[in-house]
């Protein structure tokens, strides 16, 4: 049997959404193992001068439980 854990991260990055789900993901892989995949749930910006000037992807990744 397996089981699987869900955390929601929040990734970030100054060229996109995409970029931010992925650094999300790429900051996740570095302290867990057997992730599965990951839900985007949300999407923010930071906005200055009327400009985005940093993009936020929350996300949820599933992983498995040892």
């Amino acid at each position: 049997m397996t089981i699987a854990k869900i955390i929601e991260l929040v990734g970030s990055s100054d060229e996109g959404w995409e970029d931010a789900a992925r650094n999300a993901l790429t900051g996740a892989h570095k302290t867990l193992h057997g992730i599965s995949g990951i839900e985007v749930v949300g999407w923010t910006a930071s906005v200055e001068d009327g400009e985005i000037t940093r993009y936020r992807a929350t996300v949820k990744v599933a992983f498995r439980v040892d």
